[in-house]
């Protein structure tokens, strides 16, 4: 088995799947690497499982960080390779260049990434930085050149704007009652994309991810 299909597989079997290859000269990466695989949630799979983990029921704080760190690091420790993750690290690691890198990945009408897959629901866990140079995954299609793009307008306060994210709004909205539709079932913006639309996303899980948020 080829050394990108085995990541795939042993990504798989954690309820994560590979979103994205950077390889050598497309993208900055850490000294001594030439891949970065780029690790995303595989939904609906990965809410049924992540919520069963120690870390999910612990009761302490950032569960599902704590469990990037320990699924990602054995997946590393089995695969022979690095692993990186978009927090922890100051600096942080580019992940949002390397998402652009990918092929895989743009920047939405909104500024917000928007996945070949995932659409506005695109979010990393995790990567593995590889010794080796493998080559990409094949290039897609950016969604939005072929959409309506109902995400410019979604936002009922229109806190995303050409000029930036009015996190201020954003977060004044959320505490209103209107706002609870957000904090339940995840923002409005990224639900009413249409490849977002057809992931399978589990509420509960935009649920956890709106209450980490807005705290």
């Amino acid at each position: 088995m080829g050394g990108l299909a085995r990541m795939e597989q042993a990504a798989q079997a954690q309820a994560l799947r590979v979103a994205g290859l950077v390889p050598e000269g497309r993208a900055p990466m850490p000294d001594g690497l030439r891949s970065i695989v780029l690790l995303a949630p595989d939904e609906p799979a990965f809410w049924p499982r992540f919520t069963q983990s120690p870390e999910y029921r612990d009761g302490a704080p950032d569960p599902m960080d704590r469990w990037s760190m320990r699924v990602i690091g054995a997946l590393a420790e089995e695969l022979g390779a690095q692993a990186l993750f978009p927090f922890g690290t100051q600096p942080p690691h580019p992940f949002y260049t390397w998402a652009l890198a990918s092929g895989r990945v743009w920047s939405s009408p909104v500024q917000f990434l928007v996945g070949a897959d995932a659409g506005l629901w695109a979010s990393y866990r995790g990567a593995l930085g590889l010794a080796e140079a493998l080559a990409p995954l094949p290039e897609a299609a950016k969604p939005c050149d072929a959409c309506a793009q109902p995400c410019a307008t979604a936002c009922p306060v229109a806190a995303l704007t050409p000029a930036g994210y009015d996190l201020a709004a954003c977060h004044a909205f959320l505490d209103t009652p209107a706002g609870q539709d957000c904090m339940t079932t995840g923002c409005a913006v990224r639900r009413v994309c249409p490849v977002s639309q057809a992931l399978g996303r589990d509420p509960a899980q935009s649920a956890f991810h709106m209450r980490h948020f807005h705290r």
